[in-house]
Parts: C-alpha cells; structure tokens; sequence
C-alpha cells in the first residue's frame, strides 16, 4: 500500500476551512482525478475517479470526524484506500496535513506510485483546495457532527 502526506497553509480560520471539507460533493472542484463524490447519509459516500486513465469506483465510511481537528475515512468497497485530514489553526491561518494509504491496483497505478505521479496529484489537489477557500472567503456549507467508529455522535 502507497502511504502518501502532505500538507499546505491555507488563509482562513480553521472552522472555515474544515467546514469546506465537509463538502465532499464538491470534491470534484478541487481534486484532479475526482470526477463525483455522492453522500448516501452521515456517513457512507461513493466515490467515481478517473485514475490512470480508467474509471474507478468505492464506497468509503468515515470512520472519525471532530468539528476543526480530524477527518478520516476507509474504503468499504471497491478502489482500496483510507486517510485521514487534521485542521490546526492559528489566527487566520490553518494548517491542513492530509494521510493518504491506497493500494495500487495495476500495472500502471504501480509505475505511477513508484514515480511520485499520486503524491504530486495530492499536492496539487491541496493547492487547489487552497484556492478555492481563499477565493470564496467562506465555505459552501458545513457539517459539524462529530463521528467516533464510524457512528454518529
């Protein structure tokens, strides 16, 4: 399994920023390879890539989630992969560290890990992220649940 970090500031309040994550749907928005991100509930969402040149598909659960420290997830089917984003924030600055473990699936997914095409990927997807925040000024909406072992607290 490919174990991929990284991490960038970002110019706004930690809340802001972590209210941004919670959007999953708008993925797509700021993650290159993300063509579509659905969420089924609190929860569960299904995930649509294009990586490598093809089409791949998982569900995945969120497994953690604490309002402005920690997002973290595992693929429940398809595409194998978990992660985990930590928010600290000071002032009007957040840093926003992001754990990343997926599992190559081919020929060519395994000759891209080995060249650091998806730790690239990664860094770029938090530029983006980045940018988009710092150009709205606020989140397109918010969840501020928290989730402990995959349930809704």
């Amino acid at each position: 399994m490919a174990h991929i970090s990284e991490s960038i500031e970002v110019n706004c309040p930690v809340s802001e920023a972590y209210n941004q994550w919670t959007q999953f749907e708008e993925f797509p928005r700021f993650m290159g390879s993300i063509e579509q991100v659905s969420q089924k509930d609190e929860t569960h969402l299904h995930w649509k890539a294009r990586v490598a040149g093809r089409t791949v598909e998982w569900d995945a659960e969120i497994t953690e989630q604490v309002p402005d420290q920690v997002i973290a997830w595992r693929a429940t089917s398809g595409a194998q992969n978990a992660g985990r984003v930590h928010f600290r924030g000071h002032d009007e600055h957040t840093h926003v560290s992001l754990e990343l473990d997926v599992e190559p699936e081919g020929a060519a997914q395994r000759a891209g890990d080995m060249l650091g095409v998806l730790q690239a990927q990664v860094r770029s997807d938090l530029s983006r992220f980045k940018e988009l925040i710092e150009s709205r000024g606020e989140a397109s909406g918010a969840w501020r649940g928290e989730v402990k072992d995959g349930q809704t607290q």
